[in-house]
């Protein structure tokens, strides 16, 4: 398995949250974690940025885990990062920005990261 460099969209710095345990997940799995969140500055001793276009290294995969009230607003932000695949963790499905992230050559999976994470399909 190659090395990625994964952004976290939603990323939390409460331990019982989904995206925290996936960013532990995703570093122990030997990627390189990018988490976002408007309001954090660090989780796990990782800096936080406040925004996606704040991003500019190639991005292998962002792992959404904010609901498409939020997710709505990013479309443009995620196709200017221009990352290989974005998935859609349960509760962060988004068919409208899945339909347009696909138009602009970006892959897009409805999937649980701590799953892939853990079988091997990452």
């Amino acid at each position: 398995m190659s090395k990625q460099k994964v952004v976290i969209v939603g990323a939390s710095n409460n331990p019982a949250r989904y995206s925290h345990r996936a960013l532990l997940l995703i570093q122990k799995h030997g990627h390189e974690v990018v988490p976002v969140h408007p309001k954090l500055a660090e989780i796990e001793g990782i800096s936080v940025v406040a925004d996606l276009d704040l991003i500019s290294d190639p991005v292998d995969t962002v792992t959404m885990y904010v609901g498409p009230a939020i997710s709505a607003g990013l479309q443009d932000k995620l196709i200017a990062l221009k990352p290989r695949r974005v998935i859609f963790n349960p509760g962060a499905e988004n068919a409208s920005l899945a339909d347009a992230l696909q138009k602009a050559g970006i892959g897009c999976e409805e999937a649980c990261t701590l799953v892939l994470l853990n079988t091997g399909q990452f």
